[in-house]
């Protein structure tokens, strides 16, 4: 099964257990979050990345400019581990790390999550890359993606679903990145970038890696 199939049945099986309200709740959500013209506001190709300096999961400084020092890289920002298609997502960049690491790339993953959390998708996964903890989505807030979760989808998350961001984030702000993509060249300048407010919906790699056979 590819991956795209792999994410209808995923779908499939979790919507599918769900009673309708909650369903209708999500979706109406992701079509509140598309409305927004939050997708006209993400930075475009040729901009340039915002500079940041973060903490992996193992409380190490991580920096845009320290994964440029020896090629382009690939972010990605993934919402958290409570989120089977963010999973999902991770596990299948991960069949692809060492054929862009062959082209002379880093791949990092960025969450609001803090690194505790982070490390039981590393290790239940076995990422072979780093995630790297944004707090309050910072540098998601920059380059376009932040969102606030507000009701009803807020009570459904933490009142039914029991994901409790005050626990995993460190904050009370109830905010999440858009899912997307970025990859960045040694300049500092943006050359690929894919976002969508649908959760559900995740390319696979190869456009951005085509883009990053060209640097």
């Amino acid at each position: 099964m590819n991956f795209q199939d792999k994410l209808k049945s995923l779908v499939q099986r979790i919507e599918g257990g769900m009673p309708k309200e909650y369903v209708d709740i999500m979706h109406n959500a992701t079509k509140d979050l598309a409305a927004s013209g939050i997708q006209e506001k993400v930075l475009k190709v040729g901009a340039k990345m915002p500079d940041f300096a973060l903490q992996n999961q193992d409380g190490q400084e991580v920096s845009l400019g320290g994964l440029l020092q020896n090629g382009p890289a690939i972010l990605t920002f993934y919402r958290g581990f409570w989120c089977p298609y963010c999973n999902e997502d991770l596990a299948n960049l991960n069949r692809y790390v060492d054929q862009i690491r062959a082209l002379g790339a880093n791949l990092v993953a960025l969450s609001p999550e803090l690194p505790e959390y982070s490390k039981k998708i590393i290790s239940g996964r076995r990422l072979n890359y780093p995630i790297l903890h944004d707090p309050s989505n910072t540098v998601a807030q920059m380059v376009g993606l932040k969102w606030f979760m507000v009701d009803p989808l807020k009570s459904l998350y933490r009142d039914t679903f029991s994901i409790d961001f005050d626990q995993y984030h460190g904050d009370t702000e109830w905010s999440l990145p858009m899912p997307a993509r970025i990859l960045v060249d040694q300049q500092g300048t943006i050359r690929y970038i894919e976002s969508n407010p649908d959760y559900r919906e995740r390319p696979d790699p190869d456009g951005v890696i085509e883009v990053l056979k060209t640097l």
